[in-house]
């Protein structure tokens, strides 16, 4: 594994750490729901279980991601990249339809979580196909 997927692979990894601390850990918190989410408070308590939900999909990526990385070159560590990675290009992709069409908030604010997940992932997914 080159050290081009290495690093965009972390970087997805963190990203998706990050995302499920926001939406399991931190929601409740007004600057991550309001601040982040753009969900406001009256709807904090509708929406919790899906977030925690959404938050703990985040953290398998990125540990699938992260064994990956430890296991290296390693066939098997190859695999767990390239597939997690994959699928988090998937779920940006995802988001970014859903932000299209303003499914939960308004359109384009989805974008930045969008590429977030998509980009480092699609390097790593690239980085490890040309390799």
């Amino acid at each position: 594994m080159n050290a081009l997927a290495q690093a965009a692979a972390g970087v997805a990894a963190l990203v998706h750490l990050t995302a499920f601390a926001w939406e399991t850990v931190l929601f409740r918190r007004p600057g991550v729901h309001r601040g982040v989410f753009k969900v406001p408070a009256r709807d904090v308590d509708a929406v919790r279980l899906w977030w925690f939900d959404v938050g703990l999909y985040n953290l398998f990526l990125a540990c699938g991601t992260v064994i990956g990385l430890v296991a290296g070159d390693a066939p098997v560590g190859r695999a767990l990249v390239f597939s997690t990675c994959g699928f988090m290009v998937a779920a940006g992709v995802g988001l970014g339809v859903s932000d299209r069409l303003a499914m939960s908030r308004p359109r384009g604010s989805g974008v930045g979580g969008a590429l977030a997940r998509v980009v480092p992932a699609l390097v790593a997914v690239v980085a490890l196909a040309l390799a």
